[in-house]
């Protein structure tokens, strides 16, 4: 069962106006879509993307003519909008990282706590998996890889006995690559409670999906497609997301030239004026209860920002 990640406190942050438009533009099992869903009028519209084919097949189940489901990710949001005749919307909902469904499923990889193929795909329809990449990645690329998407100190080791290990059979398994890694990494103390593959994986996958890439083109697009008033809600699971996150909304709140490497690109923020956003609170993360009753929302970050008038001055 799939148990949504803030679910109230996202879904309130939005504002809902009943005959507002809204993007959910990562579904999942559509837990955030279906308490929108309740709390908009009759003339309300609901927009909901996912890359996942899963995901995609359980939102058409929602018999509700205020809803449509499209599969794709998010990066294509304005494209797709603008298919169906949408120029502006009133909040976009973005709910980052795996979902339960897709950690729990053992065929699709992403897990290794049980032995299941090495794919790693969000959208299986096409794409290379995991074991694919693995079998020909070069050694500094994969050092690379797991230092910059899973913050590991062991990336160099741990590309090593990758490339050592292959060379003897091919690394087709989540099993079999979860144990080549435990096999160095030299966990400390305080970290005895995860698993020693936990970041190697994290990194291969956040790579093969690109998710830092679709977050990076996304963002500005959520400016652009915004209403004044209208809210955009980011939920963040890994420390370069929610990073990417907290400076974007900074740069696109503050009346201030933008700031040097601010990691989106540069042309789509110079396209606004200086100031396009307002921060809405702080930070909100999960409380006990929550993370007692879903573990994964312990690592949870939620971002507001408002959309306000265009500053032309």
């Amino acid at each position: 069962m799939h148990i949504p990640v803030l679910l109230h406190a996202a879904v309130d942050a939005l504002a809902l106006k009943p005959d507002g438009v809204y993007v959910d533009a990562t579904f999942g099992r559509g837990g955030h879509s279906r308490l929108i869903l309740s709390r908009l009028g009759e003339r309300g519209r609901l927009i909901a993307l996912d890359r996942d084919p899963a995901a995609v097949l359980s939102g058409e189940a929602i018999a509700d003519k205020r809803f449509c489901m499209r599969h794709s990710g998010f990066s294509r949001m304005r494209e797709i909008l603008q298919i169906m005749g949408i120029s502006q919307i009133d909040g976009v909902l973005l709910d980052l990282g795996v979902s339960s469904p897709q950690l729990e499923e053992i065929a699709r990889g992403f897990s290794f706590r049980s032995a299941g193929p090495l794919d790693m795909r969000m959208d299986t329809s096409g794409g290379q998996t995991a074991a694919e990449w693995l079998a020909t990645v070069a050694e500094d690329q994969l050092e690379w890889v797991i230092k910059e998407y899973g913050e590991e100190r062991f990336a160099r080791q741990i590309a090593r006995a990758v490339i050592a290990a292959r060379a003897q059979q091919p690394i087709v398994t989540t099993l079999q690559l979860a144990e080549i890694v435990a096999a160095v990494v030299r966990t400390r103390q305080r970290e005895k409670k995860r698993h020693p593959a936990t970041r190697t994986f994290q990194a291969i996958r956040i790579y093969l999906n690109q998710e830092l890439e679709e977050l990076a083109l996304v963002l500005p697009q959520c400016v652009d497609l915004l209403r004044p008033g209208g809210r955009l809600v980011v939920i963040s699971f890994h420390s370069l997301e929610d990073r990417m996150v907290k400076q974007f909304i900074r740069a696109a709140a503050s009346t201030d030239d933008l700031p040097r490497g601010v990691p989106i690109r540069e042309k789509e923020l110079q396209r606004f004026s200086k100031q396009t956003l307002r921060l809405v609170g702080r930070a909100i993360r999960s409380d006990e209860l929550e993370v007692s009753e879903n573990v994964r929302s312990r690592s949870a970050v939620m971002r507001v920002a408002e959309r306000i008038q265009l500053n032309n001055g």
